[in-house]
């Protein structure tokens, strides 16, 4: 989870109503989002693999390398989200570097949920 106090008065966030895909698997990908409100579900190939609430990211990956979407992200509940593109992304990796550190927390965790699996 990511530290709500940097996007707790946030202006620009988008609203997504419950089933809403955020964005599919395989699609491209320019902006992560962060959870302010609501619930969204991470899916890869049409499985659950995470369950995220308020201060929960997704689509992350984007920022960091210029693959594909690893997963598609639904809206569980009426969701509202931040949506952090790369300029946004930069600026907060070097302004606030506990926000780098909690990501790369969330990315290790993920990847240790997932090896867990196998």
């Amino acid at each position: 989870m990511v530290t709500m106090d940097l996007f707790r008065n946030e202006e620009n966030t988008r609203l997504f109503a419950p089933g809403q895909i955020i964005f599919s698997e395989g699609e491209a990908g320019d902006v992560m989002y962060v959870v302010v409100e609501g619930q969204a579900d991470l899916l890869v190939k049409g499985k659950l693999v995470e369950e995220l609430g308020p201060g929960g990211v997704l689509g992350e990956m984007a920022l960091i390398d210029t693959g594909k979407r690893s997963a598609t992200a639904v809206a569980k509940t009426a969701c509202k989200l931040v949506p952090i593109d790369e300029k946004r992304f930069h600026f907060l990796v070097r302004q606030t570097p506990n926000f780098a550190l909690q990501l790369m927390r969330i990315i290790a965790d993920r990847l240790r949920r997932m090896d867990s699996r196998l």
